[in-house]
């Protein structure tokens, strides 16, 4: 009943949206006297912010034209280079790169948005990587007859996008995909994969949320798991390819973050709107690309979902050593040769300082010269990965953690 409640008003607000923006069209038209007129420019202007809020979203695309090295503007290829039911694994590369540059995996969060949140992350990150990142699936869309995924088959996927790779390949995970990318860390370094990360940078991550919880914290340990079965799983309708398959429902996933600081995306919104009023298109513009990434959503299975709340947020598996991967334990100890850069902002309101930092105390068996903290000054949980400070502060600390493990794997190799 949830996601038929819920299809049924997207339905709705459909036909509203597009009524709202036909008349803001009318209204702003030139050739339309009337629209300069009295409260014309204010009505056009709140109409254009409620087609823009209430339109249906689908999955964006990367877009990713060029990007800027050495002094010049490079074409960017994109490719899917290895494509699995509930995530493929996409390839973007520009000729400007020397042939030997590093490997680098991104793996983005399954946590309701679409991998191309990261969009800032890939465009500045590929100006010195061959960039590789997580393309994940909105479960609605994967058919039941794929099977499930949970905790298990993420990192069994994150295995074998490492293997498709190849040995050197650089990890870095953000945000809820740190637990993951950790345990996939472990599980090939006891097994001496040829294809473990030769690093692993963790940003925002969830690793040990016992350390500076957060409301985010809260709101998963205030409740039993049997809560959120019975009132956050849904069953997906039919006219989707995923009809019967349970899932945790992305706009639910909207729903509660956009809670979170409702103020303030209220006032971003009304800041907008005054925007529209006064002709100031551009800024009105760059909060509208902000929402409609946002806005974009996807399902997660219920059975991933449900663990990372038991194991990430309630039973704090993972730092407590009680984290298994297909029945048998996770051993952080076998971390031995993989560098950790442990990567958080002072203003985290998603993921708390020390939840990070965490991996770092995990891995005894690791050498302090292969372990990295940096403490990001002035950000919050997406400035970490997307905006200014990311790309002149964060990004410069990644790039020189990367060049500097990877020649010291390189000279090791010599020797």
């Amino acid at each position: 009943m949830l996601y038929n409640a819920y299809e049924l008003n997207r339905a709705l607000l459909t036909s509203a949206s597009a009524w709202a923006s036909v008349t803001a069209e009318i209204l702003n038209n030139p050739a339309m006297p009337f629209g300069y007129a009295g409260f014309s420019p204010v009505i056009a202007s709140a109409l254009d912010v409620f087609a823009h809020a209430a339109a249906p979203r689908g999955k964006p695309d990367f877009g990713i034209e060029s990007v800027l090295a050495k002094g010049a503007d490079w074409p960017v290829t994109e490719s899917i280079v290895l494509r699995r039911p509930f995530g493929n694994l996409l390839r973007f590369s520009h000729s400007g790169l020397p042939h030997n540059a590093p490997k680098l995996l991104i793996v983005a969060p399954m946590s309701g948005h679409y991998a191309t949140l990261l969009r800032g992350t890939v465009a500045r990150l590929l100006e010195t990587n061959e960039v590789y990142i997580t393309d994940w699936a909105d479960a609605r869309m994967v058919p039941i007859e794929a099977g499930t995924f949970d905790l298990d088959d993420y990192i069994d996927y994150l295995i074998g996008y490492l293997e498709h790779i190849g040995p050197g390949t650089h990890v870095l995970a953000v945000c809820q995909p740190s637990v993951p990318a950790f345990a996939a860390t472990a599980v090939m370094g006891e097994a001496r994969h040829p294809c473990r990360p030769a690093s692993l940078t963790l940003m925002g991550g969830p690793v040990d949320t016992r350390e500076a919880p957060t409301s985010v914290n809260d709101v998963a340990v205030t409740r039993p798991l049997s809560w959120f079965r019975h009132n956050v799983i849904a069953t997906v309708p039919l006219g989707y390819p995923g009809a019967g398959r349970r899932v945790y429902p992305g706009f639910l996933q909207l729903t509660g973050f956009l809670s979170m600081n409702l103020q303030s995306h209220m006032m971003s919104h009304y800041q907008m709107f005054m925007h529209l009023v006064t002709g100031d298109g551009e800024s009105a513009d760059s909060t509208k690309r902000f929402y409609e990434e946002y806005r974009s959503v996807c399902d997660m299975t219920a059975d991933f979902y449900l663990q990372t709340i038991e194991h990430v947020f309630q039973k704090h598996s993972l730092p407590k050593g009680e984290f298994v991967h297909r029945g048998k334990p996770i051993d952080p100890h076998a971390i031995v040769d993989t560098a950790i850069l442990a990567i958080e902002g002072e203003n985290d309101d998603i993921s708390g300082i020390g939840q990070t930092r965490a991996a770092l105390k995990l891995t005894p068996a690791l050498s302090d010269d292969r372990k990295e903290y940096f403490l990001a000054a002035d950000v919050g949980h997406y400035g970490i990965f997307n905006g200014s400070r990311w790309r002149t502060k964060i990004a410069p600390v990644v790039e020189n953690f990367i060049a500097t493990h990877r020649a010291r794997e390189q000279l090791h190799a010599v020797a």
